[in-house]
């Protein structure tokens, strides 16, 4: 069986994510179309890499990521690392000539995305930016049924990602400092729910909002919301915070059409709810439980209703990055390109913009 090398930067949050999806495609999505090789991985506690390299597999650990791409032995360079180092490492990777998956939001703003993108895609690598939300099966499940045309003319789409950890004034981290982060629940929740909005409902054409800090001192936005259109002439609307007491991961949407809707709740990953405009409105919504034979990504997993987890989208997006790789297809449509990672920035750019001058801001790509 034909192998990768995978040579990560990040070894926390989403490098423990990470490894342990490319760990069960080795024998989960048997065969899988190339078998991923821990060489590698990068962080700034040389300790602590080192320890994180031998709990997830790699061969070797280090504290600097210009040894991952100059490893020939590498050639998938996985950028799980802070939003400051997406930029630097992934387009030295690709210029090496390594294929490369970086994390969202792509860049700390529109500009730096646009150039990432643009220096990533003139090497002619495949490239991934990880919106692993794309792979929920519901997910998945929602965009099958929508190109199908089951919902109708979509009139509306709303989506809100809710967190609650924010509200807390001695946090540190690097998500709260605007040079390292870019921004704060603007880059780290609402790039998500402006990328499904996307998947989902097609290209957006205007947004009125803003971002809101609420703890005095803290220099990265706490929420933003917004008022958006649509292209195929939908409206909707966005909200991100963590701030949402109660709500640990609470990522939810809907969409309404003339045929139908559909509407979904992180909280409840396996489940998307259907409602069919059929004449029996008193029926509501019905609950399907997305873990059938024929549904999306189901072929990996297990007998019906025996449902999976939040960290198996990861191994939906990384065998998808694989496949693209292996047999030279498109990672778009139903990946996340690095035109997707801009065009999320960008309008959350907008959004930004919106609320410093109080108008209506038409979404305009490079």
């Amino acid at each position: 069986m034909a192998t990768i090398g995978v040579g990560m930067l990040g070894y926390a949050f989403m490098g423990k994510a990470h490894s342990n999806a490319y760990r069960k495609i080795s024998y989960l999505t048997w065969p899988p179309p190339l078998e991923p090789k821990l060489v590698g991985i990068a962080g700034r506690d040389l300790d602590a890499v080192q320890e994180a390299a031998d709990r997830y597999g790699f061969a070797y650990g280090t504290d600097d990521w210009r040894d991952l791409v100059g490893d020939e032995s590498i050639g998938l360079f996985d950028n799980s690392g802070p939003n400051g180092l997406h930029a630097e490492p992934t387009i030295a990777a690709a210029q090496a000539g390594k294929h490369v998956i970086c994390e969202k939001p792509l860049g700390r703003d529109a500009t730096e995305s646009y150039e990432i993108w643009q220096a990533v895609a003139a090497t002619g690598v495949k490239h991934l930016c990880g919106f692993n939300y794309r792979f929920v099966p519901a997910m998945r499940l929602a965009r099958e049924m929508i190109d199908a045309g089951e919902l109708g003319e979509i009139r509306h789409f709303r989506a809100r990602y809710l967190q609650d950890w924010g509200d807390d004034p001695s946090l540190t981290a690097w998500r709260f400092d605007p040079a390292v982060a870019g921004s704060g629940a603007l880059g780290d929740l609402m790039t998500h729910a402006v990328d499904l909005a996307r998947f989902l409902n097609g290209e957006l054409t205007s947004v009125q909002g803003f971002a809101h800090t609420f703890l005095e001192g803290r220099q990265v936005d706490d929420a933003a919301e917004a008022a958006v259109t649509f292209e195929n002439g939908s409206v909707g609307t966005l909200e991100a915070t963590r701030f949402a007491h109660g709500h640990r991961n609470g990522f939810a949407w809907e969409i309404n059409g003339t045929k139908g809707a559909l509407a979904f709740d992180m909280e409840r990953l396996n489940e998307l709810l259907v409602f069919r405009n059929d004449g029996d409105r008193a029926r509501g919504f019905r609950t399907v439980l997305v873990s059938e034979a024929d549904h999306p990504f189901w072929e990996h997993w297990w007998p019906p209703g025996h449902i999976i987890g939040w960290g198996d989208t990861f191994v939906h997006e990384l065998h998808h990055l694989l496949d693209a790789i292996a047999n030279d297809t498109d990672v778009a449509p139903y990946g996340a390109t690095f035109e997707d990672g801009y065009r999320a920035s960008e309008i959350c750019d907008a959004i930004v913009r919106s609320g410093e001058t109080g108008t209506r801001q038409e979404i305009r790509f490079r």
